[in-house]
């Protein structure tokens, strides 16, 4: 059960530059990001909340699974776990979470010779 636990958001870079890169600049906010992980075996919910929206993903790892993106829209993709590290290609970028040192580091990255890489990282409340 490493992942499962809430976390609140500590640092990020490249943020604004992810957003741009992904179309959502008019998601940008200031607020403090939660982050919680529910996690059953290879089973997990994963729940990021802003005052005022909330993104949620249910899943298992190691299984093709149908997930929403930020924007709300609906796409299948398989779930895998190496080294410790979920990963997931969303349309738009691949989304790699691991824990290092009890904080939950989350990285983005969008494809391309010009590809952004967003990295969050909270700690466990």
């Amino acid at each position: 059960m490493a992942f499962a636990g809430k976390y609140e958001l500590e640092s990020q870079e490249n943020y604004e530059q992810f957003l741009e890169a992904i179309g959502l600049m008019h998601a940008k906010t200031d607020q403090t990001v939660v982050t919680e992980v529910v996690q059953d075996g290879n089973n997990f919910t994963w729940t990021q909340t802003i005052p005022n929206w909330t993104w949620s993903n249910t899943f298992t790892v190691g299984q093709e699974c149908e997930l929403k993106t930020m924007s709300g829209s609906s796409f299948k993709a398989p779930v895998t776990m190496e080294g410790g590290k979920i990963s997931v290609k969303f349309p738009q970028y691949q989304f790699v979470a691991e824990l290092v040192d009890d904080k939950l580091v989350m990285t983005c990255i969008t494809p391309g010779e010009k590809g952004v890489t967003f990295k969050r990282v909270s700690r466990r409340i």
